[in-house]
């Protein structure tokens, strides 16, 4: 009778520390993020995403991201223009009509004749792009460039002639427009404006992850086979849960994760990770 009541009392003692533990990791302001990530491919059932490595940040990678690119910050497209090294007039029209791709195909349904008349680059391609006997009538100018200091007067006449037969050819002539872009490619800006937006993503690409580790994170850790992983010791408040630009994929899928969750003291708090929650990496490509 005396070891049975021994044993009543240890039960009860022992099942008493069950609560007090709770209320010790609560006083300790601490909890912890249990979660389950999958990828459920197009018409397929979902696969666990397997030892993939999550990241516990304390700022959302969105936000990250964009601290990041503040920092390594691109010229505005006014910018990148007014420094390119073709004439001001050229400059002035692409700021003018946002554009900046000069051998576009449909660069002949926005330029005009006044535009070729007044733009030195167009006036030159044009005058390539119709030479050679390709095309009937086209004006001839008469002005030499030894007239232009010596006789300045008939050099600036004929010059003004040569324009205004020229505006009005074009004018008679439209179809004459076409392919001139193709003259374009030597003063084209749109190759280097390209790279100069694809060098700033892989920056922005390797910058971000180091960081989101070394200024917010608070916890990491590894899904094993079943998708599934487990951070404790976290200080209650908001989280982020981050795959930091790693995606996992499966399928026809390749999904990232920047999930918000909410940590408070003496819980555990449940996140899926899902199709749901992601973002898939191929909309982010352009």
């Amino acid at each position: 009778m005396a070891l049975m009541r021994h044993a009543l009392r240890l039960f009860v003692a022992v099942s008493g520390l069950l609560p007090l533990a709770s209320l010790l990791a609560a006083q300790s302001g601490t909890g912890s993020i249990d979660m389950t990530a999958r990828v459920t491919p197009t018409g397929a059932r979902p696969e666990p995403v397997r030892e993939f490595t999550f990241y516990v940040l304390t700022k959302s990678y969105a936000d990250i991201i964009k601290e990041v690119e503040g920092q390594d910050v691109l010229p505005t497209r006014e910018e990148f223009i007014d420094k390119l090294p073709v004439s001001p007039e050229l400059r002035k029209w692409m700021n003018a009509h946002n554009v900046m791709d000069l051998t576009s195909p449909d660069l002949d349904k926005v330029i005009t004749a006044d535009d070729i008349i007044e733009v030195p680059e167009f006036l030159d391609a044009y005058e390539r792009s119709n030479s050679g006997g390709v095309t009937l009538g086209i004006p001839k100018p008469k002005y030499r460039e030894s007239d232009r200091t010596a006789n300045p007067e008939k050099y600036q006449k004929q010059k003004d002639e040569f324009y205004a037969a020229t505006k009005s050819f074009i004018q008679g002539h439209p179809a004459t427009v076409q392919g001139m872009e193709m003259e374009l490619t030597g003063v084209n800006p749109s190759v280097q404006w390209e790279k100069l937006h694809v060098d700033h993503k892989k920056r922005i690409a390797q910058m971000a992850p180091d960081a989101a580790q070394v200024k917010y994170l608070a916890g990491k850790a590894d899904t094993d086979l079943d998708g599934h992983a487990f951070v404790g010791g976290l200080p209650a408040g908001k989280y982020w849960i981050s795959s930091l630009g790693m995606d996992a994929a499966s399928g026809d899928r390749r999904l990232l994760w920047d999930v918000a969750v909410t940590v408070q003291a003496g819980h555990t708090s449940q996140l899926n990770l899902s199709n749901m929650n992601a973002t898939d990496a191929r909309a982010l490509q352009p």
